[in-house]
């Protein structure tokens, strides 16, 4: 919230050294910045602007580590899947494990000998991410810092022995990327949370003794820029208090300008309120939307956290997750691809060569993904492997993902295929009427040429250059600007 200064001259009292002036200009701020404190409410939590950063970043990537990554069968739910009789996963402990085998059996095995935050965070920065998502904590509740809640059951303690969500986020903050923590709200078998869903939640020990401290304690020592809320959907809001803890965030927490959260704060918020919507897992609707929203998906279909029996198959091709990039972000999302570190602490092959391809586009056609805005169209109307975006100098805090208005400046079109066509010849509709209005100019990124294009019954047909001449080998993005 905007603080207005005031510039004023100082009569100082010679007894307290402290003005008149002063005091009175000081209550005036004070006054001021209290009135526009945000209240517990979604109402008043809503009209929070979104940080431009956020916006602006577009990429971002998602890290879903822990214990589960020993077994490494079937996916982070491994334990959830076990403990409720999933047979596959009952058939995988008997045959691999003795009788006595518990879930926490696993937690000294993870670990993480060869994790090198500096090398991880390289990784990302090359991928051209602009934030870092690390799970500090999932729904087994072992926790990848040394909670002061959660004893004996986190990585300061138990495997690794580090604090893996500092030592992380000092990494990712030096190659200057931002960095954020996921924190699941419920842990499936806490004995406080067990108790307080027995009491149909009428009782809070869980959410007030566990839960609270430990979002504080990640944001007072971390100061995280994104805070990504999970494990919600049993219980309502007012169980969680979620506006309550929104209202300290964006008040009076150490990051209440610069962090973003998202919408899973409890039964019914989801896509209804937050910084940024998330919806579902992997949510993509491909049409814009009227809020800010993120694409959360796993370049392993299956799984979110890391599994060794993942196959080559299993993974998304670079086509397939450039189709998520540029969909995506035409329509005012951001993107945040998941990968599942090993239990030792690397990234597998396949991930890094998808997250270096990824960068090696970005490092081409970035232009037409970062700090852009939706563009009047999203989707061409003739040409359904074609994506739009645009560049306006003004960022509408308010209604980040709007059209552009009338009286916006556009310094750049941008149009993003997603197949070349076999003759070289480009055909487009929804950009004919805007070419019609000006001199423009058409660009092919990564290429010095100027490409001439004409408008025929209303569609634009551009003459692409040989496509072996070209850097990019998955997408391609077109510029359009005036002369």
């Amino acid at each position: 919230m905007k603080i207005t200064t005031l510039c004023f001259f100082v009569l100082c009292s010679a007894s307290t050294g402290y003005s008149i002036i002063e005091r009175d200009v000081t209550r005036q701020i004070r006054s001021h910045r209290e009135s526009e404190k945000y209240s517990p409410d979604w109402k008043d939590l809503d009209t929070r602007p979104l940080p431009r950063w956020y916006d602006e970043a577009k990429i971002g990537i998602f890290l879903h580590w822990g214990v589960y990554s020993v077994p490494g069968f079937s996916s982070e739910w491994f334990w959830s899947n076990w403990k409720g009789g999933d047979k596959k996963s009952k058939d995988f402990m008997t045959k691999n494990y003795p009788p006595d085998f518990t879930y926490q059996d696993f937690a000294p095995m993870f670990k993480a000998e060869f994790f090198d935050p500096k090398e991880w965070a390289t990784l990302f920065l090359k991928a051209g991410a602009r934030y870092v998502v690390l799970t500090s904590k999932h729904h087994d509740g072992f926790t990848l810092f040394p909670s002061k809640r959660s004893f004996s059951w986190n990585a300061y303690e138990v495997g690794p022995k580090l604090d893996i969500v500092d030592q992380l986020s000092k990494a990712v903050r030096d190659v200057g990327l931002k960095f954020g923590v996921y924190h699941s709200l419920y842990e499936w078998y806490n004995p406080i949370y067990v108790e307080d869903k027995k009491n149909n939640f009428s009782t809070r020990y869980y959410a007030d003794t566990k839960l609270w401290p430990d979002l504080k304690q990640l944001i007072n020592d971390y100061k995280p820029s994104v805070l990504w809320s999970d494990g919600d959907w049993e219980v309502y809001d007012t169980y969680w208090k979620s506006t309550d803890f929104l209202a300290w965030l964006y008040n009076e927490s150490p990051v209440k300008d610069e962090i973003v959260v998202n919408d899973r704060w409890g039964i019914g918020i989801p896509c209804k309120h937050g910084d940024f919507y998330n919806c579902a897992d992997r949510y993509n609707p491909g049409a814009l939307q009227n809020h800010k929203w993120e694409n959360a998906f796993t370049v392993d279909k299956k799984s979110w956290g890391f599994r060794k029996t993942m196959s080559l198959n299993d993974t998304m091709t670079m086509r397939e997750l450039l189709y998520q990039v540029v969909s995506t972000v035409s329509c005012g999302g951001n993107v945040l691809i998941n990968v599942g570190p090993t239990q030792e602490g690397t990234i597998a092959p396949i991930f890094q060569e998808r997250l270096l391809n990824l960068g090696n586009w970005l490092g081409v056609n970035g232009e037409a993904i970062y700090s852009t805005s939706p563009w009047l169209h999203q989707n061409d109307s003739l040409n359904s492997d074609v994506w739009y975006t645009c560049l306006k100098p003004t960022y509408n805090q308010r209604h980040p993902t709007a059209k552009p208005r009338e009286n916006d400046t556009i310094t750049a079109i941008f149009a993003i295929f997603l197949s070349w066509p076999t003759n070289n010849q480009l055909e487009i509709m929804d950009i004919s009427s805007y070419l019609h209005a000006g001199t423009y100019k058409v660009e092919l990124l990564g290429s010095n040429n100027v490409l001439n294009w004409k408008i025929k019954n209303g569609v634009t047909n551009i003459e692409l250059p040989d496509k072996a001449k070209i850097q990019s080998e998955y997408a391609w993005a077109l510029k359009i600007s005036l002369k």
